[in-house]
């Protein structure tokens, strides 16, 4: 753009009904800076407005402090739909779902119910300036994976035996999904090559935090996670289940992860490659937290080249959790500064029990150093790596540094562990 805003564009927006004349973008600037206070309707469709307004043009918006309905809260009745080239300026704002929300907060638009081919999109950012949150429900439809039913009282349904359940106030309710499922994560990028998010306070997350799916190129900084396995509902402390803070599944390639605190109820960061011989195991469909296919396609779906850097967590299972099965690789995996609080290990280096069992060298090149923690060891390995190593590590638990759980020491091959100590 020049120095003016094109006559169509102005008579497009001015047309559909949608656009503010009391509070117009400066036109006449070099860009215009585009938020939802330019737009009328309810928060969600102005903010998606606003993306309809930038695409093509700035690229950009800016979610402000204020929002022009007199509150300091953006209330999200259905994901944001991010298209390619598009960038999210949060500045010190609060986004939150709302209790009529069954979706996520922010999801690429090229993957969702339905889609079950995506094609690729790109260039797509979410950055926070200054203190910035993203919040879940006060009193959430559905919560955790899609094998959690939803229950009104889940540690009750514990208590009697039924392990895999969740919070929901759609719980027992005609007509409605008894079951979680990829809507319930927060953040949700498939098919997305050059991803970028920065700086946000992520609370009360429904699900996982922030998920990628076949996505390369990305680089997550600066994110605090307030997770934990439960939260107050009307007075209530209801538990919430399967609440990790960053996962990346299936084909996730040139990754940094750098700067991430806070408490997650359920794994901090997840590499997983999971389920990968089900028949029914198309995208698009309601019945998976993957948006996208569960099914390993060939190499283009292994997860290789992950930075991760400067991690201070606490979490109610592990740090760092590694897991494939069947065909599927996990490969060349570096990291660098990781202090775990409580949990059951610090790291686990290939995870049983959700499939076929990694086959010998699958999981390969994984490469930790500085390493501090607790829980029953420091390092677990429940199947057959190669080509690892571990180093400068303190242990601060009565278990053993490295455990080799559920296989023998010898099914793993070229392992290095260097300078780990037990205090």
């Amino acid at each position: 753009m020049n120095n003016f805003i094109s006559a169509g564009f102005l008579a497009l927006i001015f047309a559909s009904g949608i656009w503010n004349p009391g509070l117009s973008a400066q036109i006449g600037e070099q860009t215009m800076k585009i938020t939802p206070n330019q737009f009328q309707g309810s928060d969600t469709y102005r903010i998606q407005a606003a993306i309809q307004a930038a695409r093509g043009t700035t690229n950009k918006i800016f979610i402000p402090a204020e929002n022009a309905n007199g509150s300091h809260i953006w209330i999200l009745d259905s994901a944001i739909l991010l298209p390619a080239h598009m960038t999210v300026i949060l500045n010190n704002c609060t986004l939150q779902l709302s209790d009529n929300c069954r979706d996520n907060m922010f999801r690429s638009d090229n993957v969702g119910s339905g889609i079950e081919n995506p094609a690729w999109n790109e260039n797509i950012s979410i950055i926070g300036i200054g203190q910035v949150f993203l919040k879940g429900a006060n009193n959430p439809r559905s919560t955790g994976d899609s094998h959690r039913v939803l229950k009104l009282d889940p540690e009750k349904a514990q208590k009697a035996g039924d392990w895999r359940v969740s919070y929901g106030s759609d719980a027992e309710k005609p007509g409605m999904k008894q079951k979680g499922d990829w809507r319930n994560i927060m953040i949700l990028m498939g098919y997305v090559n050059g991803f970028n998010l920065k700086n946000l306070n992520i609370v009360n997350a429904h699900a996982w935090a922030v998920s990628c799916e076949r996505t390369i190129n990305a680089e997550i900084s600066n994110i605090r996670f307030n997770c934990p396995e439960s939260q107050m509902v009307n007075g209530k402390e209801v538990f919430i289940f399967n609440r990790d803070g960053i996962n990346l599944r299936h084909g996730c390639k040139n990754f940094h992860i750098d700067q991430i605190t806070g408490i997650t109820g359920d794994d901090f960061i997840a590499l997983s490659i999971l389920e990968t011989q089900e028949d029914n195991a198309r995208g698009g469909i309601l019945n998976s937290t993957m948006v996208t296919s569960r099914k390993w396609q060939g190499r283009q779906d292994d997860t290789e080249q992950i930075v991760i850097t400067n991690i201070d967590c606490q979490s109610k299972t592990r740090a760092v959790a590694i897991r494939a099965n069947a065909m599927a690789s996990i490969n060349h995996v570096y990291i660098n500064g990781l202090i775990s609080k409580d949990g059951i290990n610090v790291m686990l280096v290939g995870g049983k029990g959700y499939g076929i069992d990694s086959q010998t060298g699958k999981i390969n090149n994984i490469h930790a150093m500085n390493i501090i923690g607790g829980g029953q060891s420091l390092i677990q390995i429940e199947e057959a790596i190669s080509d690892c190593s571990f180093a400068n590590g303190v242990y601060l638990g009565e278990g053993d540094i490295i455990s080799y759980s559920k296989i023998e020491e010898i099914q793993t091959s070229r392992i290095q562990a260097n300078n780990l100590i037990k205090m």
